[in-house]
């Protein structure tokens, strides 16, 4: 399977390290070749005051609570990323963060990844990708909210350092939870292709398994999409999730996307050729024919089964004479085109 997939798990652990544990295994376990939790530190993320989004407030039943108190609910320290990594390795798929702030990024240098997603909350956090690029990792970054100056100004900060501009992934996303079909712009893989020249992939917030394997169709060769244990659990990010029976769906659905691609050039494949003689036609005699008639439109037509002469042949017998004799519905030979 050549799509990467990224199964993000985000904040739907819930702070629980057993429901964390439970989503590596399941996403391990469904195909994912990767296992996302994200990084941060409420006190550095948002100032005290700052208000919850609407889907937050409506998957929260609209609780009266700041954003920092939500965040303080599901943040991850050092510790428990350690134990997640280790139990990541032990389910056979590759453990990665995404890093919102720089006192989480010390946590990323310390236990030293090599690869790193910067969520699209922080493309235009030049505070977190001036000290990304002094990094030597490979770069995910998600572009919901922005636009191409915004994205081209990221880039050019990220790749000013230690960083390789072609160690750059992008993700085209919208950020809305759960996003309308819409505001997917599922062209934009193609055009971040064509104007970047970089690995461009997808990051899903629909509440569908159906779209990554439409987003692998334009192009996408990663694909994120968030995971849950249970939609019905309550969380910011559960309801625009799947659940893990969908996820396995949605990898085999972008599996047999990729065998529909196939090869660039047309000719028959082996599946066809066996049936070439049984569908094509050959040219055949609509009435008797004698030795020596001449063949028109009218004595001549085109029939199954495809192992005569191929009705594309048709101008070269019409007004010559027959050379042997035909009955009714019998293939003309080979050898009254010679």
């Amino acid at each position: 399977m050549k799509t990467k997939i990224i199964a993000e798990i985000g904040v739907n652990h819930n702070g629980s390290i057993k429901i964390a544990k439970k989503l590596i295994k399941e996403t391990a376990d469904a195909g994912s070749h990767f296992v996302k939790f994200q990084l941060f530190n409420p006190d550095k993320l948002v100032t005290p005051s700052a208000g919850l989004a609407g889907y937050q407030k409506k998957n929260l039943n609209k609780a009266k609570i700041t954003q920092r108190q939500m965040l303080q609910r599901y943040s991850l320290n050092e510790k428990k990323i350690i134990e997640l990594r280790k139990y990541a390795k032990k389910c056979n798929i590759s453990f990665l963060l995404s890093v919102f702030d720089n006192d989480s990024l010390k946590i990323i240098k310390k236990l030293k990844f090599n690869i790193l997603k910067i969520p699209s909350g922080e493309i235009t956090n030049y505070f977190l990708l001036n000290e990304i690029s002094k990094m030597k990792v490979k770069i995910i970054l998600s572009t919901g909210m922005s636009n191409i100056n915004e994205i081209s100004q990221a880039i050019k900060i990220l790749a000013s350092g230690k960083i390789k501009k072609n160690e750059i992934s992008l993700l085209q996303c919208n950020t809305d939870y759960p996003t309308k079909y819409s505001d997917l712009n599922l062209n934009v893989i193609k055009t971040l292709k064509k104007k970047y020249k970089l690995k461009v992939g997808f990051s899903d917030h629909t509440d569908n398994h159906i779209i990554p394997s439409l987003a692998v169709c334009k192009g996408a060769e990663i694909i994120e999409k968030h995971v849950t244990l249970s939609k019905k659990m309550s969380g910011p990010d559960h309801k625009a999730s799947i659940e893990i029976k969908d996820f396995k769906n949605m990898i085999n659905l972008i599996e047999i996307t990729e065998k529909t691609f196939g090869r660039k050039f047309k000719k028959p494949t082996k599946s066809e050729i066996k049936n070439i003689k049984v569908v094509r036609k050959s040219i055949v005699a609509t009435k008797d024919i004698l030795k020596g008639n001449h063949f028109n439109f009218e004595n001549l037509t085109a029939k199954r089964p495809g192992i005569g002469l191929s009705p594309m042949l048709i101008k070269k017998l019409i007004g010559k004479k027959s050379k042997n004799n035909y009955q009714k519905n019998q293939l003309l030979k080979k050898n009254e085109i010679n």
